[in-house]
């Protein structure tokens, strides 16, 4: 929800509360950081990510030349740095964001010094997977390692450092992790027995239950890149699956249609994204290969997606009163299960 002073003088006018109130209230919205997307927000977070691009997606073959030891020393080097001056400015008042942000990009460094102290020591899970600009590109098992370590590190940046952000790598790495787990457990002909999709789907289910506790957990939002990234993992896995009965494909559907209603009870986007996409795959396997030669069909459809849109007009204009209503019809032990900021509403 967005508030403006306009607001709060508009909900003085009307008796709700004092001028007085509305101004303090005002003052205590203004210092809330994080919530203000001003230049200088937008700096830093547009900073953090050019750093961490350079570091890791835009990461050239020259940096090969330094060997593994001289690729540990430096990542390493970057990492006490950033975490040293984003520890100082976290503790400084209005510095938090940029601090956190530093920290952050501390973290994102991991991968990178595990990977010279890999190449340096000649240790792998599996096999050598070869240069680390291949790291965000190919699947392979070798890069385990790196991931764990990654994990381990964002958990004890949090531990210390409580800035919603650092989920995001932690996250990122858990959806990498998800594919790079199948060559472990299914060796090389992991693709051949569609093993990436039900590992892919597996680890995505875990990591969306690990987001939902950590929701219910919280105040602030620390499992928004959980939900995003676990979704990745189990909807693509879900999606990938080749080919399937009829029966297979209602299922589908069934399962994109309840990721929908997921998304309106926990107040989560992300679900709905996807259920959309989903449901829409499922509307074309039928237009394509069930219905290839119908006439009527396109008219049906047609008269579906109209149904659809006035449901969302009636919805739109009863928002608040049916989502009243769904929360007073369900069960208290069934309303303890939401995350608080969902009970609250």
């Amino acid at each position: 929800m967005r508030v403006s002073r306009r607001d709060l003088d508009g909900a003085a006018a009307r008796g709700v509360i004092s001028r007085d109130q509305a101004g303090e209230l005002w003052r205590v919205l203004g210092e809330r950081e994080g919530s203000r997307f001003d230049l200088a927000n937008v700096a830093y977070y547009l900073g953090a990510l050019v750093v961490i691009s350079a570091m890791t997606w835009f990461m050239t073959l020259g940096w090969e030349r330094f060997g593994g030891g001289g690729i540990l020393a430096i990542s390493l080097s970057y990492a006490t740095i950033f975490a040293g001056i984003g520890w100082l400015l976290w503790n400084k008042p209005g510095l938090r964001i940029p601090g956190g942000l530093l920290v952050t990009v501390a973290v994102c460094m991991t991968p990178l010094a595990i990977y010279g102290f890999q190449r340096m020591a000649g240790l792998w899970p599996q096999k050598d997977p070869g240069d680390y600009t291949e790291y965000y590109y190919w699947i392979q098992g070798g890069w385990f390692a790196m991931e764990v370590g990654t994990i381990v590190a964002g958990l004890i940046a949090l531990r210390f450092v409580h800035f919603p952000f650092i989920t995001a790598p932690i996250a990122f790495t858990l959806w990498f992790m998800s594919m790079d787990l199948t060559p472990l457990i299914y060796g090389e002909r992991y693709y051949d027995e569609q093993g990436y999709q039900m590992v892919s789907l597996v680890f995505g289910l875990i990591v969306l239950v690990g987001a939902y506790l950590v929701d219910r957990r919280t105040q602030e939002d620390y499992a928004f890149w959980g939900y995003l990234f676990g979704t990745f993992a189990f909807w693509g896995g879900l999606t990938m699956f080749e080919g399937g009965t009829e029966f297979e494909w209602a299922l589908y559907a069934g399962v994109n249609l309840l990721m929908v209603l997921v998304s309106v009870l926990l107040d989560r986007r992300v679900f709905i994204v996807f259920g959309a996409v989903g449901l829409f795959t499922y509307v074309g396997h039928l237009a394509w290969e069930i219905f290839e030669d119908s006439l009527l069909f396109p008219f049906a459809l047609s008269a579906v997606g109209i149904g659809i849109m006035a449901l969302g007009i009636l919805y739109a204009k009863n928002k608040n009163r049916i989502e009243r209503a769904l929360m007073n019809s369900l069960p208290d032990s069934l309303k303890r299960l939401l995350p608080p900021q969902r009970r609250a509403r």
